[in-house]
């Protein structure tokens, strides 16, 4: 482009009416033009005197424009020679061997990237029946967390308004271990406490604290996707457990190797639901204690126990200081809240404070400080006692749908506790076609060969969620999800002879 011209192609393209500067216009347009090559290396611009006038805009406006293409290096001005259009095309070499590279391998992300996305159970809806593991957000007090909140806000330090110190704020991990020794009979002290964002963070904290790339990792089988996904993603060797009645049962063949990590669901089973039985645990504990095996409990829901108090921790067995307990606040008042918690024996409180601090420079004290009032006003407490009467009623409305449609044909497992149970289905049924086909029918539920690492000797069921679902809506939804079992069910039924007047 010649210079001469250059008002004639900038006048054209200015809209002087839009709400953007002409200064930030003319500025990107001519970024444009030198990075095409309309505006070839080494062209003479004209000066900002000369340009202004035939734009008919100020010289300063010109000025800024010159300045910042300068600044950026776009073009080169030298006193009393003038402004020129700079050269920015790489050079030969560099440009030679990225298009040979380019076409050698095309862009693409890791192998350890390629797993995680082809095996992500992450779903594009959150909320609704049958959501697994929502609780019913419409129920959380959220004029009283208002009310707290405002009142922190009205006189907030500047203590509250920076990152974490390491561990999070004191005032609630005070709160949180005088809650956990009463509710969960955990053994602790303030100090091992470490707030985090949920369970995935804990998880991943402990992970990079205690294991090196290739170290074994139990898991239950089946077990919860998104620890399964953590855990692989940090490059551990995943060994699957299988499960029985009375919680992960190792094999001797499982115990000639020892892991470095196990991670289990003691006190409800995630996704079957069953409790460990005090014998699995103390063997559990005794192997960890003799092999120096990290135990990570997942405590995700056990608040929320039907006709029963909630059973004991893990944790509050172990004497030898194995066990690091993980929980969230999640599920007791809204997932969006982000918050979790782990309790870690005190030989690595230093070492957690410390790494959750430099790995991911944790802050959210002003909602740590309003969820410690929230607890010391006793509302956690009165919520939960609320919600376990309501989940109660949902889950026996659900099971009363269920046997309405199927009667005792279809089992349901794990209904003890939780905000889930699953529904089983018979083997040859296609669990993840009923899912798809359900969506599609407006009922969200989860697959249960999707908690499983080795799919041939996975059991076939749905993961029903019935927290989040109003009373009104679980048996007209129910019966759309029926509908779409039946007809997953049919091909095996025996075919109804045909009438004759039909023949």
């Amino acid at each position: 482009m010649d210079t001469i011209i250059l008002a004639d192609w900038l006048s054209a393209r200015l809209d002087r009416t839009a709400a953007e500067p002409t200064y930030r216009q003319m500025l990107e347009l001519m970024q444009q033009a030198i990075l095409t090559g309309q505006l070839a290396p080494g062209t003479k611009l004209p000066s900002s005197r000369t340009l202004a006038i035939d734009l008919g805009i100020a010289r300063n406006t010109v000025l800024h424009v010159y300045d910042q293409l300068t600044a950026e290096g776009y073009v080169n001005s030298t006193t009393g020679s003038g402004t020129y259009v700079a050269d920015t095309a790489p050079r030969d070499g560099v440009a030679k061997k990225a298009k040979t590279e380019e076409s050698k391998a095309p862009c693409t992300i890791s192998r350890r990237g390629e797993r995680l996305i082809a095996q992500a159970g992450v779903s594009p809806k959150q909320w609704g029946a049958f959501m697994p593991g929502v609780p019913d957000v419409a129920e959380f007090p959220a004029r009283t967390w208002s009310r707290l909140q405002a009142r922190l806000w009205k006189r907030a330090s500047p203590d509250l308004l920076t990152y974490a110190p390491g561990g999070g704020y004191r005032p609630l991990r005070r709160a949180l271990s005088d809650y956990l020794r009463v509710a969960r009979s955990v053994k602790c002290q303030p100090d091992q406490i470490i707030i985090t964002t949920g369970i995935h963070q804990s998880i991943d904290l402990a992970v990079r604290l205690l294991t090196d790339f290739g170290d074994r990792a139990w898991v239950e089988e089946p077990c919860y996707w998104g620890v399964r996904s953590v855990l692989q993603s940090s490059g551990l060797t995943l060994v699957p457990i299988p499960v029985d009645e009375e919680g992960l049962n190792p094999t001797p063949r499982d115990m000639v190797e020892a892991p470095r990590i196990a991670l289990v669901t003691p006190s409800h089973q995630y996704p079957l639901g069953m409790v460990m039985s005090l014998a699995r645990r103390r063997a559990l504990l005794e192997f960890a204690r003799q092999h120096k095996v990290w135990i990570i409990e997942d405590d995700y829901d056990s608040e929320f126990r039907y006709g029963s108090r909630p059973l004991s921790s893990l944790q509050g067995l172990d004497d030898a200081g194995q066990v690091i307990y993980v929980g969230s606040l999640g599920k007791m008042l809204y997932p969006g809240l982000r918050m979790g918690y782990m309790v870690v024996p005190e030989a690595l409180v230093e070492t957690f404070r410390l790494g959750v601090a430099e790995l991911y420079r944790e802050g959210q004290l002003m909602q740590q400080a309003v969820l410690t009032e929230f607890i010391l006003d006793g509302h956690l407490t009165s919520h939960v006692r609320r919600m376990r009467g309501l989940y109660g009623e949902r889950r026996e409305l659900l099971i009363n749908a269920i046997r309405a449609r199927f009667g005792d044909t279809l089992a349901v497992r794990g209904d003890e506790a939780g905000l889930h149970f699953v529904l089983e289905l018979p083997h040859f049924a296609d669990d993840r076609a009923v899912t798809a086909d359900a969506l599609a029918a407006g009922v969200v539920t989860r697959p249960l060969i999707h908690y499983f690492m080795n799919h041939d000797k996975a059991l076939r069921g749905l993961m029903l969620g019935y927290a989040c679902v109003p009373n009104a809506d679980i048996a007209p939804n129910f019966d759309k999800l029926a509908d779409v079992i039946e007809r997953a069910l049919t091909p095996m039924h025996t075919p109804m002879p045909t009438p004759l007047a039909q023949a």
